[in-house]
């Protein structure tokens, strides 16, 4: 076998397998992926599984688990969603993401299942990351959901006996229903008999929601409160980082309840080392102070602008008029996040996102006519970084993660400090 550990100088994108399969975009169900799993032998019954589900938040919850679990000497893997730059960062194996070699030859033998099976890209790549797990012989591996939670890929995993709910709120209506508590349903329906869920405050309609399926299925809900971020360490930046490493923290010790040696001095060294790119990131694009925040929806939108409200000075701001640079999907609510995220004199220039749907200039101003002086269009992310950092003041860019894998592949270098990797959105 060739060396699976050598670092190509192009990137593999994985589109000649990836691609055919997009067709069946956005196909929610787990009899199609369940069924190809059996024929590949059931790589995902040879690992343990801890399940986060959410809608904003529960990479961070994930990545500082995984790194409490790695600090403890356990050989733990981590599956996320969606990547910045390359399809290899959703699979983590161990400390490192899987090699392109390693992911492009298990994707190759998902494919001629696959194919029978009508798989959506997402199930073909769970799938790949399973058999990458079991070959890998992890021992423990943190899945965060792609999409809801009841019929997510993710969900395929037979044994969760650990399960975290990070924030929950308006998103993917169009998959998951038009109000919080239908969408905390579709993610509550990942909880099982006899697990053990962690949760920090949510609102009161999400949080009855997630009571009453607890109930009727047999599970045990704990609700955990925020951390008191001058007593942790947190490698992620944020208020939101509060509730989130409390989620963690609450999951990491019913694990240990289970027999797992995890153990306090080891999740204070994991969270600490935790990292989440494209979240409060502070990079420097050809000279030009940037940071970028995926806040793809309202609610991280919120968040974000609270953030950075009340403690500017810590990512790199100053209190003032911002400069940002949107490119937001258009099935996301625009209107709202672009109102969400402008001050009294802020101006934003508003981008395409390659190969996506967005919201445009002219229908963002047809849909807020009170922010139409304060937007601009730009043609590129470089057009607008360009126009937008004029003043040599740092941009905010937000509004997709998509976007941010642009903005990361483009000519920047990352401000090497500490605690700036971590923001308030998961989810493109």
């Amino acid at each position: 076998m060739a060396d699976e550990t050598a670092v190509g100088t192009e990137l593999d994108n994985f589109a000649d397998l990836i691609e055919p399969f997009s067709r069946r975009g956005v196909d929610l169900g787990l009899d199609r992926l369940q069924a190809a799993l059996a024929e590949l032998g059931n790589p995902e019954r040879r690992f343990a599984a801890v399940q986060v589900a959410g809608t904003n938040g529960k990479g961070s919850i994930c990545t500082l688990v995984h790194q409490a679990l790695l600090a403890a000497g356990i050989r733990a893997g981590l599956y996320t969603s969606p990547h910045l730059v390359s399809w290899t960062e959703r699979i983590r194996l161990c400390h490192d993401p899987i090699a392109a070699p390693c992911l492009r030859r298990h994707l190759e033998t998902a494919t001629p299942i696959a194919q029978r099976h009508q798989l959506t890209p997402f199930e073909l790549v769970t799938a790949a990351a399973f058999l990458a797990f079991a070959e890998a012989e992890l021992e423990l591996v943190v899945l965060e959901v792609g999409l809801g939670g009841r019929l997510d890929a993710t969900t395929c995993h037979p044994h969760r006996p650990v399960i975290g709910f990070a924030s929950v709120g308006l998103d993917h209506a169009e998959f998951l229903g038009p109000d919080p508590a239908t969408i905390a349903a579709e993610k509550a329906g990942v909880l099982q008999p006899g697990a053990v869920a962690i949760s920090a405050p949510q609102s009161p309609e999400v949080a009855a929601v997630l009571s009453d399926s607890a109930a009727a299925v047999g599970a045990e809900l704990r609700w955990v409160e925020p951390l008191d971020l001058n007593q942790w360490t947190l490698g992620l930046s944020g208020a939101v980082q509060a509730a989130n490493g409390a989620v963690a923290l609450g999951l990491l010790r019913a694990l240990k309840e289970r027999g797992w040696p995890v153990n306090d001095p080891a999740i204070r060294r994991g969270f600490a080392a935790a990292r989440w790119p494209g979240r409060l990131q502070q990079l420097s694009w050809h000279g030009l102070p940037l940071l970028l925040d995926g806040a793809h929806n309202l609610p991280a939108a919120l968040a974000l602008r609270a953030e950075l409200d009340a403690h500017p000075e810590r990512h790199g701001l100053v209190s003032g008029p911002r400069h940002w640079l949107l490119g937001m999907l258009a099935n996301k609510q625009g209107p709202e996040i672009a109102a969400a995220l402008l001050g009294p004199g802020d101006r934003a220039w508003i981008v395409p996102v390659p190969g996506h749907a967005c919201w445009s200039l002219e229908a963002l101003t047809a849909a807020c006519p009170r922010l139409a002086s304060q937007l601009h269009s730009a043609p590129s992310l470089e057009a607008g970084l360009a126009q937008a950092g004029s003043g040599l003041q740092r941009v905010v860019a937000a509004g997709s993660l998509y976007l941010l894998g642009q903005a990361a592949t483009s000519e920047q270098t990352p401000v090497a400090s500490p605690g700036t990797s971590e923001g308030t959105s998961d989810f493109a």
